[in-house]
């Protein structure tokens, strides 16, 4: 993870928290449903993977300001632990987790998933908005499904096409940003341990699902 990325996200906390909030105004709604589509999908579509969920174990990975977290924890889930390398995000996840009354099931670190104990195990990983910006994709999926003992929930950006070289463009001067084909996520499958995966390409990323 580079410094630049962390700086960038400690600076949009703000901004991208409030695409899962409740502004209701026209301008939200036009750019919720034309821009931020692909986000709200990915986002239903994890919560309904993760059932059962009662009294299940979740880990978050880069959790930004914790909405997966403390949805899945209202929903019943046993524990939650939910990293960022950002502090302003994990600061926003404590927060809305302590206003959703969950800061007993949620816990929110600043942390570095390469450096994360694999003595810990989880029944469900969620690693959403996380590949985009990481260099050593088949590393993290791998260590992903050797401490998950059900499903992960991963998104990858799609390379290609208008919105791809729009997304490229948007973090030129950023961040790294790391896109990906079809192609390119069935070859980091023939080296991820599990028993089966499913690929859909959901508007603009693609959303993996992988069971241990």
């Amino acid at each position: 993870m580079s410094n630049k990325t962390e700086s960038f996200f400690n600076k949009y906390s703000v901004g991208f928290d409030s695409i899962y909030g409740n502004d209701n105004s026209l301008f939200k709604k036009f750019i919720n449903k034309h821009f931020r589509k692909t986000m709200r999908i990915r986002f239903e579509m994890t919560i309904e993977g993760c059932d059962p969920i009662e009294g299940k174990s979740v880990l978050d990975i880069g959790c930004g300001p914790g909405h997966y977290s403390i949805a899945l924890a209202k929903n019943g889930a046993s524990k939650v632990y939910g990293i960022d390398f950002a502090q302003n995000m994990i600061d926003l996840a404590t927060e809305k987790a302590q206003e959703a009354n969950v800061q007993n099931i949620c816990k929110f670190e600043v942390a570095d998933f390469n450096a994360l104990d694999e003595n810990n195990h989880y029944d469900y990983s969620v690693i959403m908005g996380f590949m985009d910006y990481m260099a050593n994709p088949l590393e993290i999926m791998q260590k992903v499904m050797r401490i998950t003992d059900g499903k992960a929930f991963f998104s990858f950006p799609c390379a290609g096409g208008i919105l791809g070289l729009q997304r490229q463009i948007r973090y030129k001067f950023k961040c790294p940003l790391y896109l990906y084909s079809q192609q390119q996520l069935e070859f980091l499958m023939k080296y991820v341990p599990c028993s089966n995966y499913n690929i859909e390409k959901i508007d603009r990323d693609f959303f993996v699902t992988i069971t241990k």
